[in-house]
């Protein structure tokens, strides 16, 4: 479940984006909403929210919105996302902007109430690392809600790049089974996961390539092709393509997979490696120490 992406490339490829990234992010902003809507009928109110792979930060703003109390932060992996979303903060109720790891999140223990998260977990090098980032800061009986993309997402371009042949050029993704298991096996509990499959519709191939680019969704996985696609090749995998037109327009599937769950109660282990750890508040242990004459 590790290692399929490079975290360096995913960095560059979003940092590069960030200029670019809100006028092209629509799908991105509509499953967020989609997302937000599953604490409609919420009674959580949290003191402190980490919007992890927060980009621009228009997912914490609403949030921040959402849950006007609470200390709102938005976590992002490339610096020049979090510079961008100074425009998403707003002078009434701003959220604070940190650079930071999803695998190694710069967060005490026991410290987050909401971990919310849009996208961005399609892009994690190591999914049970990141698991347990989260597990690790979150408070107990606090909510995780993210979305990600899954193995639907692009398919006709993966179809078009494999009939050419030459290599890795679109990004894997996992499965929803794969998602849900990685949630359990990181100590969640009571999670409940949904999917969308979206068709967006572009006249030609370069105007998705140039989409994708401009929102920082590059192929990041550690076995693509390091070399440039030169013109031939590309006018190959067009002319693949083409092969799935309809009514004039070619289709880019995404397929979404959204999540919630609780962390567990203090006390309950905490996965490291093969062992399994266990932690308690010291109060808790007090009450059942005996006293030694």
């Amino acid at each position: 479940m590790s290692g399929i992406f490079d975290s360096a490339q995913v960095r560059r490829s979003f940092g590069r984006a960030a200029a670019s990234y809100d006028a092209h992010a629509i799908l991105q902003e509509e499953v967020q909403a989609r997302l937000q809507e599953r604490l409609d009928d919420s009674k959580l109110a949290p003191s402190r929210i980490v919007d992890v792979g927060s980009g621009t930060g228009r997912g914490t703003a609403a949030l921040r919105k959402r849950f006007p109390q609470a200390q709102t932060i938005a976590l992002d992996l490339a610096l020049p996302m979090l510079q961008a979303a100074k425009k998403n903060r707003g002078w009434l109720r701003p959220f604070a902007r940190v650079c930071g790891d999803t695998e190694a999140l710069p967060f005490v223990d026991a410290s987050v109430d909401l971990l919310h998260s849009n996208l961005c977990l399609q892009w994690s090098g190591n999914l049970e690392a990141a698991f347990a980032s989260f597990r690790r800061v979150m408070r107990a009986n606090g909510l995780l809600l993210f979305s990600t993309f899954a193995p639907q997402t692009l398919n006709e371009l993966r179809a078009a790049f494999a009939e050419v042949g030459g290599g890795a050029h679109v990004s894997g993704f996992l499965d929803i089974q794969q998602i849900g298991d990685a949630v359990l096996a990181a100590g969640f509990r009571d999670p409940v996961l949904e999917r969308d499959v979206f068709t967006l519709t572009y006249p030609d191939v370069r105007s998705l390539m140039r989409e994708l680019r401009a929102i920082g969704a590059t192929n990041a996985n550690r076995d693509r092709s390091r070399t440039l696609t030169g013109k031939a090749h590309l006018q190959r995998v067009i002319e693949a393509y083409e092969t799935f037109r309809h009514e004039g327009l070619l289709p880019a599937t995404f397929e979404v997979v959204y999540a919630q769950a609780w962390a567990p109660a203090a006390g309950q282990p905490i996965r490291s490696g093969s062992q399994d750890i266990a932690s308690f508040p010291i109060d808790s242990l007090r009450g059942s120490r005996r006293r030694r004459n």
